[in-house]
């Protein structure tokens, strides 16, 4: 799970670069109405809303844009009516990637998408060439000095989860799909705060990536793909030399 490691932490630095221009503010309050209206608008019974609260306040993301978005998911407001649509790709140099988006316009989301893979050398997959080489698994980041390492092993594996290892300053909480809101409680329940929390999809064997020039070219198509209003998450199978990204960053 290290490359998928690796890339939240590129993730959560872009995530605070993007906050800057409000861009992170969009992608999240789709999350928060696709939650609410999924489960509910109060907190304290759904749990995807509460996580998905607690990322928005650590972007400083202001209240009022949170309670829109679970009124408009709750369908108090209108605009909460988002569908979501699912890619699967090749990027530069053949690496899968995965691509969510949430709309209200599948076509526009669809042709916004392929004219980036277009320029950028890549091409769109058949459903399942590239999925098939991921797993759909739950996915918690915490800072290494939120809690001990015993404590925190005993609490998420007695919750349900499959995995937990510490990489650098950070502990990584893997679970499947479906153990993932009683792991998080549990977590949130024993008040550690998390430095990300999500189900997500991790790449079974990701491609290492030792070149300085196609690194940049994969994190450069990855931003493009991400910059489109529509586009809610990327999973690229790519893992990137720590040295290169020592360079880049």
């Amino acid at each position: 799970m290290a490359g998928h490691s690796k890339w939240a932490n590129i993730k959560h630095r872009k995530g605070r670069a993007d906050a800057a221009r409000g861009k992170v503010f969009s992608k999240i309050a789709k999350e928060i109405i696709v939650a609410a209206a999924a489960g509910g608008g109060n907190v304290d019974d759904n749990i995807s809303l509460r996580a998905l609260v607690q990322k928005a306040k650590g972007v400083s993301m202001p209240k009022d844009n949170i309670d829109r978005a679970i009124k408009k998911g709750t369908g108090e407001l209108d605009g909460g009516s988002l569908e979501e649509c699912i890619y699967e790709a090749y990027a530069p140099g053949g690496v899968g990637v995965i691509i969510e988006a949430l709309t209200d316009n599948k076509n526009r989301a669809a042709s916004e998408i392929k004219n980036v893979l277009t320029k950028n050398g890549a091409n769109l997959a058949q459903q399942g060439a590239v999925s098939r080489s991921f797993q759909r698994k739950g996915h918690i980041v915490i800072a290494g000095d939120a809690t001990d390492e015993e404590t925190l092993m005993d609490l998420v594996l007695e919750a349900g989860a499959e995995d937990m290892t510490r990489a650098d300053d950070q502990f990584e909480v893997i679970t499947a799909p479906n153990d993932y809101n009683a792991v998080a409680n549990a977590v949130s329940e024993a008040a550690i705060d998390t430095i990300s929390s999500e189900v997500t999809m991790i790449p079974d064997l990701p491609t290492a990536v030792s070149d300085k020039a196609q690194a940049e070219k994969l994190l450069k198509f990855v931003d493009l793909l991400e910059e489109l209003d529509d586009v809610q998450n990327v999973y690229p199978a790519f893992d990137i030399d720590d040295a290169i990204l020592a360079e880049l960053d």
